[in-house]
């Protein structure tokens, strides 16, 4: 009879858990779906950011790799770099931003505030991402303390937030923008290793400054700098197609040489 009602009693916290997981996994695809939309509203409002999100996002992750991080702060990173900029959307800052003169100090200002609108944006999803607002705040702070908009230094700074300001950088400098033209790539990475200890996390300028690293940043480069086509035939209709990726594109591929 004891033995029964164990076995009884295991059943039921079985049950528990499963249900308590699928609650888990729904409530998870939920906040997938959110990024997935915002994403989207990114490309619709300004295909130029959304462009710029998604390298910031493939240069980050192969950072975030060379520096041996685990899984769950790749995706961490992975969700920061991609919506760093979504405060860019709002409409104070969206029409500057698409200026094509050199910005004055007023149109600078606003654009600073960028940051912390991307985070207020970010805040009620808070709860399925916590480290997401964390970081978008943060990943124009610097190093010695000199960022904003909190002025945070060292450590202080989000893991997430520090990676993706030099992979944000790196990007900026390597492609024309409004108020900006194209460096060249052995320019840019001049200007991250100049940077280091100031602007940036000196450890993981060491990281991104080593040779295999900065070869794939270069392959990364090309591979999103390049026109792609895209076959309609094979194509499934929105409806068919899988629920959202909850960690986006954090795989590591099978094969990839060590760094």
């Amino acid at each position: 009879m004891v033995r029964y009602a164990s076995l009884l009693v295991s059943a039921a916290a079985c049950a528990l858990l499963i249900r308590e997981r699928r609650k888990r996994c729904r409530f998870e695809r939920l906040g997938a779906a959110a990024l997935e939309a915002l994403l989207d509203a990114i490309d619709a409002n300004n295909p130029e950011t959304g462009a710029h999100v998604r390298r910031v996002a493939s240069f980050s992750l192969i950072i975030a790799d060379a520096a041996d991080l685990d899984d769950h702060e790749g995706h961490v990173i992975e969700r920061v770099a991609l919506f760093h900029d979504i405060g860019k959307l709002d409409g104070a800052v969206s029409d500057i931003v698409q200026v094509q003169t050199k910005l004055t100090a007023e149109e600078w200002e606003a654009v600073r505030t960028h940051p912390q609108r991307g985070a207020d944006v970010l805040k009620p999803l808070s709860g399925f991402f916590p480290g997401l607002p964390r970081g978008v705040v943060a990943h124009h702070e610097r190093w010695d303390g000199n960022g904003y908009p909190r002025g945070l230094k060292g450590l202080e700074i989000p893991l997430s937030a520090r990676v993706v300001a030099i992979a944000d950088t790196f990007d900026a400098i390597t492609h024309s923008r409004s108020y900006s033209r194209a460096k060249s790539f052995e320019a840019a990475t001049l200007q991250i290793a100049n940077g280091r200890g100031e602007q940036f996390d000196p450890a993981l300028v060491d990281i991104f400054m080593l040779p295999p690293v900065l070869k794939r940043i270069a392959k990364a480069m090309k591979s999103t700098d390049s026109p792609r086509r895209v076959n309609k035939q094979r194509r499934k209709p929105r409806e068919a197609q899988q629920a959202p990726d909850i960690n986006f594109r954090w795989r590591k591929q099978a094969g990839q040489p060590p760094l």
